[in-house]
């Protein structure tokens, strides 16, 4: 089995885990009127965008995403959030090195003793949740899960209920050459995420799209051997639009967090029906460090 197998089959552990911090989450991400920035790059550039829909829906303040990659003008915020697992990306250092004085940082990582880690006034660790592997997956789905913990949505039941999914066989197609992962509200963000796991893990053409603009131009590629997953969500009427098309449409089920999980094993099941090492994505590194 890869690492990064090993890794989404560890996640309700990991989950149960998190919940723990609820307390201590809450503390650091969900102060009252705080307009917050939220950073990343790559996966965590999308769990930002989930995050900070999230928690503006939730109440706690004005929150927007950002990549850490792509300077934008200042507004006056009053934190900002930056999501790095390893805590060395580049882009993450210098966007917090460029957060004027007074503005509360924030670092969620995977690594205590980590240079992002060190440049923060607030640090959330999540060591427990660190892997090994290149492709991210149980980091981001425990920090999303714990801050839907931390603003007060109930989520005591999604370890259960994911351990049950990925006991369970896949019902999916063997036989597409291309998948589109669509989500709505947070679940977008997720989207992103999954698609982003297919081009890694499998080298596989993958796309994401908010849900309703798929038939704004996208719809135009879909083919028998398309897979077009909604995550987290349903629509019957888009879904027969799709069909039309010849493509398999899969419908969310369950909730959004444990559809990634399954779209994670997905990527896995791919890159080794393609013969490839999802461990080893090509031309990746677990950070990009640069000189």
């Amino acid at each position: 089995m890869s690492i990064t197998s090993e890794e989404i089959a560890s996640q309700p552990a990991v989950w149960r885990q998190a919940l723990e911090l609820r307390e201590r989450a809450a503390q650091v991400l969900r102060r009252d009127g705080e307009r917050m920035l939220v950073i990343g790059c790559g996966t965590s550039a999308f769990v930002a965008e989930s995050f900070a829909l999230l928690r503006e829906q939730a109440g706690f303040g004005e929150t927007d995403a950002a990549y850490a990659s792509e300077p934008r003008p200042w507004r006056p915020y009053d934190a900002v959030l930056a999501i790095t697992r390893s805590g060395t990306t580049t882009e993450i250092l210098e966007a917090l090195a460029a957060v004027p004085d007074g503005v509360r940082k924030v670092v969620v990582t995977g690594v205590a003793d980590s240079p992002c880690a060190d440049a923060a006034d607030d640090v959330l660790l999540l060591d427990f949740a660190d892997e090994k592997s290149v492709v991210q997956t149980r980091f981001p789905t425990t920090f999303l899960l714990l801050a839907r913990a931390a603003f007060g949505e109930d989520v005591t039941d999604l370890p259960n209920r994911l351990e049950k999914a990925l006991a369970a066989q896949p019902d999916l197609p063997t036989d597409f050459d291309h998948v589109v992962y669509l989500g709505r509200g947070w679940t977008y963000g997720l989207a992103q995420e999954a698609a982003l796991k297919i081009r890694e893990a499998a080298q596989a053409w993958a796309e994401s799209y908010p849900l309703l603009d798929y038939r704004h131009g996208p719809l135009a590629v879909a083919h028998p051997g398309s897979l077009v997953w909604f995550l987290g969500v349903r629509d019957d009427g888009l879904a027969r639009d799709v069909e039309r098309t010849g493509a398999t449409v899969v419908q969310g089920a369950d909730d959004g967090l444990i559809e990634l999980a399954l779209a994670q094993r997905l990527a896995v099941v791919t890159a080794e029906r393609r013969g490839l090492n999802p461990d080893q994505p090509r031309h990746l590194t677990r950070s990009i460090v640069l000189s």
